[in-house]
């Protein structure tokens, strides 16, 4: 991740500064992650120490917080040794409530670096295609995803999904066993961290030919997307998206089957505001990670995400989107 210019982390600090006197925050102690990285934060540098005059990387940060202080903003990624070790007295609150509204808008530099993201996540679900799956486990193809991805110069893989047939309709199923056969749906998914900014993209094929009734499920999936991709209009609200979603999903009678959200932001951290859902409005900057997904138990399932940045003049999808129904040969 290329160092954040000096004068840009004093307006990071800034603004964080006055956020946490807005909050009655006396200090944040912030451990490598996101919200570390945003402020500045040099990786390798222990922990870094915001009080109202100053901003330390330390490796005892109890010795930087003001004595007196009574709230104090702690990383919400901190490890529980690392809380206990720290003995402070005073009230401990998620240094997120400070720093997480700060993030929503990216600045033309981290849109353009979410971007490169995105695309070098796409080139790898792109490589993917060329592969030879028949025969092959999930497991293994998960592992040919993982050293494209390392190769595309990926500094963190945070998940990667390779699930066949039946395990498509399981959100959360991790590669197994199974064998991919000629006939079966196949969800890939790759979320990584590329020049410090994440993205995630997904994409559904068929293996040699499709089942039975997926390319029509498939089809309602692609139109969500696009639907949700429309509404995704600044200032209309975050909430506008998962419900233009959810009413193209409704009208196509799977209603019942559809994922509980449509897709939140993303940027420093894989998981972050906005969360389409909310009523936050859409502004310039924002980047998301549009994922609808229908998944029918025991049968098949279909997801697809792509990062999508808000701009003044409307939605610009950054990955590639969402193709008609691939069919692998091999």
């Amino acid at each position: 991740m290329t160092p954040l210019p000096e004068a840009g982390r004093a307006a990071r600090l800034a603004a964080a500064r006055a956020a946490m006197a807005a909050a009655g925050v006396d200090a944040l102690v912030l451990r490598p992650s996101p919200d570390f990285r945003f402020l500045g934060g040099r990786d390798g540098a222990g922990f870094l120490v915001v009080t109202g005059d100053a901003a330390v990387e330390t490796g005892d940060p109890a010795a930087l917080v003001p004595s007196g202080a009574r709230r104090v903003g702690v990383d919400p990624e901190m490890r529980v040794r690392e809380l206990f070790g720290m003995t402070i007295e005073a009230e401990l609150v998620p240094a997120s409530a400070v720093l997480a509204p700060l993030r929503l808008r990216k600045e033309p530099h981290e849109v353009a670096a979410v971007e490169r993201a995105a695309l070098r996540a796409e080139e790898v679900l792109r490589q993917a295609r060329e592969l030879a799956w028949f025969g092959a486990t999930e497991r293994a193809m998960a592992a040919r995803l993982r050293l494209l991805a390392l190769e595309s110069g990926c500094e963190e893989l945070l998940a990667l999904r390779v699930a066949a047939g039946e395990h498509t309709a399981r959100p959360g199923h991790l590669p197994g066993g199974r064998v991919i056969n000629p006939g079966d749906a196949l969800a890939v998914s790759v979320c990584g961290r590329w020049g410090g900014y994440c993205a995630e993209v997904a994409r559904v094929f068929a293996v040699a030919e499709p089942p039975e009734d997926f390319e029509a499920m498939y089809t309602v999936v692609v139109a969500a997307h696009r639907a949700g991709l429309a509404a995704a209009r600044p200032p209309a609200p975050a909430r506008a998206v998962a419900r233009a979603v959810s009413e193209v999903i409704d009208a196509s009678g799977y209603g019942h089957f559809a994922a509980g959200h449509a897709g939140r932001g993303v940027g420093l951290g894989p998981e972050e505001g906005p969360w389409l859902g909310e009523d936050v409005p859409l502004a310039a900057g924002m980047t998301l990670c549009l994922e609808p997904a229908i998944y029918v138990p025991d049968l098949f399932g279909a997801r697809v995400a792509d990062v999508v940045a808000c701009t003044d003049s409307g939605p610009l999808v950054l990955s590639g989107g969402p193709p008609p129904l691939q069919v692998l040969d091999r």
